[in-house]
């Protein structure tokens, strides 16, 4: 394990998850400093929740070699999982929209103090348990620049009532008591206008220069991507794609494996993915932290007409190649679905 006293590095080569019916995601290389901020590029479908998953120790890899803060996947899934956290990952780690904001703060301080700590910790006066677990509360929501006091109903504001950005930002600092030297936030973006998006990088890049390290899956990375490690997952573009015509009923979309990197100030990254969904060989989360997953949603559309196919192209390589992406698809939607089981 590395001497660093927070962050943690991240390296993979070769990464890649498999299911019973295919590839959740392959071929992925990085390599990321601590206190990093890494993004994870890729259409909805191509594998970015099973990646971010199997960096935490929360699913297992079945192709090449990764290592989270010096630990070794999937050797040490355990470990990893200890120091990693999870936010904002649908069916996994997600806020209820039943509970209050001050709900969901004093049960995940309740679990820190009693499963993050020493028994000796355990064993101290009440009042300064009490104590510890408000100052770990304050600070978790100062870093994820959540004002209780501009919420509808201050911390008796119900999850369903908050806006999109501070739901997020909840989920941030719930992740944030934990004290993880890496912190993986799923759908960073989804569903953000312009200004709450930068508000929600602006906040993860405040996050990786304080030390902890960022891992934070995307539709569209920072636009200022200096010091940012970009990974990319996925197949083709969606505007790549032939057209079904309509009353046509949609035909999954062949996919290729493709590379793309991206040099930051803590490194580069290469990633080449099959588009896909999740893959079937997972880990279960962690007591007291992270529920069950569901399948996400399905792959994008195209046609198999031969007169698509790139020029010279074998009609039948085609076909065979648009199986692949079938499998690949029906694999990463596999792995979220055993997450779920497990």
């Amino acid at each position: 394990m590395d001497s660093t006293p927070h962050g943690a590095a991240v390296t993979a080569a070769g990464f890649g998850v498999k299911g019973p019916r295919g590839w959740a995601f392959r071929n992925i290389d990085l390599s990321a400093g601590p206190g990093s901020l890494i993004a994870v590029q890729g259409p909805s479908g191509s594998g970015r929740t099973c990646l971010l998953l199997a960096l935490t120790g929360r699913m297992k890899s079945a192709a090449g070699t990764a290592e989270v803060g010096g630990l070794p996947l999937p050797k040490k899934r355990a470990a990893v999982r200890s120091v990693t956290a999870l936010a904002h990952v649908p069916g996994v780690a997600e806020l209820d929209p039943a509970l209050t904001v001050g709900e969901h703060l004093r049960e995940r301080a309740l679990l820190q103090g009693r499963f993050g700590g020493s028994l000796r910790a355990l064993l101290r006066p009440r009042r300064e348990r009490r104590a510890e677990a408000r100052a770990l509360v304050d600070a978790a929501l100062t870093a994820a620049g959540l004002d209780l006091e501009s919420l509808p109903k201050g911390i008796r504001t119900s999850v369903r009532d908050l806006e999109r950005l501070e739901a997020l930002r909840l989920s941030v600092a719930l992740a944030l008591i934990g004290g993880p030297r890496l912190l993986a936030v799923d759908d960073t973006d989804l569903k953000l206008s312009d200004d709450e998006r930068a508000g929600a990088w602006a906040m993860l890049r405040a996050l990786a220069a304080a030390g902890t390290t960022v891992l934070a899956v995307c539709s569209e990375p920072p636009q200022d991507g200096e010091g940012v490690v970009l990974v990319r997952t996925g197949g083709r573009r969606e505007a790549d794609a032939p057209k079904s015509a309509p009353g046509d009923s949609p035909a999954t979309t062949d996919t290729t494996d493709t590379a793309a990197g991206t040099t930051g100030t803590t490194g580069t990254t290469d990633g080449n993915s099959g588009n896909s969904r999740d893959d079937g060989d997972s880990e279960s989360p962690t007591a007291g932290a992270d529920s069950a997953a569901g399948a996400g949603p399905a792959a994008g559309n195209a046609s198999d007409d031969p007169a698509n196919s790139k020029a010279g192209e074998d009609p039948a390589d085609s076909e065979h190649d648009e199986q692949d992406g079938t499998d690949d698809e029906e694999g990463a939607a596999d792995a979220l679905a055993e997450a779920g089981r497990s």
